[in-house]
């Protein structure tokens, strides 16, 4: 009987052995590649001009848009997965007047029924310079469920009307690839980092 409980507490100790081995591994996995010291900056600046030049040739009327915004913060690839619990994690690039000011991280945390990942790109264009101000001063900035989206789910650029350029955000979430449904930025939070 004694030999089954000492089993049983080996086990139990093991599992938690090695689920602080995997959460540790984690944890210095992810400070690796946080890219301080290295070439991070120049990295995520190419890879926002590759996005915006993607955006404009497949959305044209988003260049409007961007002559418009007071800023753009630019996310050129967004991870996110989910199996019950879900996430995403990305890095992206502030422009104002097409010049990095800053540089950004996006994270998202979900729960709820979900099953599968995928990765997409995603611009925010900051349409007045209270709402960019407000952006640029919050050490941690979400996106909420207000915010109106200049693509479509269908893939459509929506037009630069006069009633979608009076809201202060606008999204345009573009580039899509993988199975997940739902994709949204409500709930996303961005948050300023030296890369």
């Amino acid at each position: 009987m004694n030999i089954q409980a000492d089993n049983m507490s080996n086990r139990t100790y093991n599992r938690r052995i090695v689920t602080l081995g995997a959460l540790s591994a984690l944890g210095v996995t992810a400070a690796c590649g946080n890219g301080v010291g290295g070439r991070g900056s120049a990295m995520i600046d190419a890879r926002v001009d590759a996005t915006l030049a993607e955006m404009y040739r497949g959305y044209p009327n988003t260049r409007q848009l961007a002559e418009k915004a007071n800023g753009m913060l630019v996310m050129p690839l967004v991870t996110e997965a989910g199996l019950g619990f879900g996430g995403a994690y990305g890095r992206g690039a502030l422009r104002v007047n097409d010049v990095t000011v800053d540089y950004y991280s996006v994270t998202k945390a979900s729960g709820g029924l979900q099953i599968g990942a995928q990765q997409y790109a995603h611009v925010l264009f900051f349409m007045t310079e209270p709402a960019l101000r407000e952006f640029r001063s919050s050490p941690g900035w979400a996106a909420g469920a207000g915010l109106e989206y200049v693509i479509s789910d269908k893939g459509d650029s929506v037009s630069a009307d006069t009633t979608t350029v009076m809201a202060p955000v606008l999204a345009a979430v573009f580039g899509r690839a993988g199975l997940r449904l739902g994709a949204t930025l409500e709930g996303t939070k961005y948050t300023r980092i030296i890369p």
